[in-house]
């Protein structure tokens, strides 16, 4: 049996609109549509267990996942979402061990899903240009405990003359041109290790597909994942009217080896 204590991380779940992740700190109170959550009622309770608030209202109070904190994570640019992520990591074969990179960290959503799959013996090394938005990464990735698992640097891989990592399972790219930093990719990936991009538009799929051919890679594949959630009540259950729409378009490929003079 699993209880909360002060400074535990508890979602505070109403419905699935009305949810909240806190850190418990016994002096707090939460103030919700649904009423006054005080920490303190949570503190000693079992995960699973529920809570009334000020207004006469139950609140359960749920252990998070991975899933909570990649979506409750602050945004400093748009994330991956869960639907997208879980086919990443069933695509590329993410597992326990393996050393991943990471083009391009943003908020750190994807760094923290796949630092959750490669931990404890494996590793995320993560490159980002922008020093601001590294802050809020590091932000989202320690608050859902993943931080020790992930090495983050200020690089740009564009023009970096050394690369940093070497013999790479896979690596994830979320550029707008992620065709530019291809060669730079190779070098970093063993043989047959997968490359997986984030692309907006089907332009730059078109482009980093050229990329990926001109570099070596096979297996290549383009694809795009809808979620559509259903509202299952007794006697009119329907589709929901509300929903995550397009979100991203992702390109897979494997690092071969075309009998070509391999690249300096």
């Amino acid at each position: 049996m699993t209880k909360i204590k002060n400074n535990s991380y508890v979602l505070f779940f109403y419905n699935d609109s009305k949810k909240w992740l806190n850190k418990i700190s016994k002096d707090q109170s939460l103030h919700t549509h649904v009423g006054v959550i005080k920490h303190s009622d949570a503190i000693g309770k079992e995960y699973g267990s529920r809570i009334r608030t000020n207004k006469d209202k139950y609140v359960y109070l749920l252990e998070p996942t991975i899933h909570d904190f990649v979506m409750k994570s602050q945004h400093g640019t748009q994330i991956v979402y869960p639907k997208d992520l879980g086919y990443i990591a069933a695509r590329a074969g993410v597992q326990s061990g393996q050393k991943i990179v990471e083009i391009g960290t943003g908020s750190g959503a994807l760094t923290t899903f796949l630092a959750s799959i490669v931990k404890p013996r494996g590793h995320v090394y993560t490159f980002d240009v922008e020093p601001k938005f590294m802050q809020i990464a590091e932000k989202n990735i320690t608050r859902a405990g993943m931080i020790k698992y992930v090495t983050m640097e200020n690089l740009n891989i564009k023009e970096a003359k050394k690369m940093p990592v070497t013999e790479a399972d896979m690596a994830i790219i979320d550029l707008g041109d992620p065709w530019t930093v291809i060669p730079q990719v190779r070098k970093m990936l063993k043989g047959s290790g997968a490359v997986v991009s984030i692309c907006p538009t089907m332009n730059q799929l078109e482009k980093l597909t050229i990329a990926l051919i001109e570099n070596e890679f096979t297996d290549i594949e383009c694809s795009e994942h809808i979620l559509r959630t259903i509202d299952a009540r007794e006697g009119k259950t329907r589709h929901s009217f509300y929903g995550i729409g397009h979100t991203t378009y992702l390109a897979y490929a494997r690092k071969a080896f075309f009998d070509r003079k391999e690249k300096k």
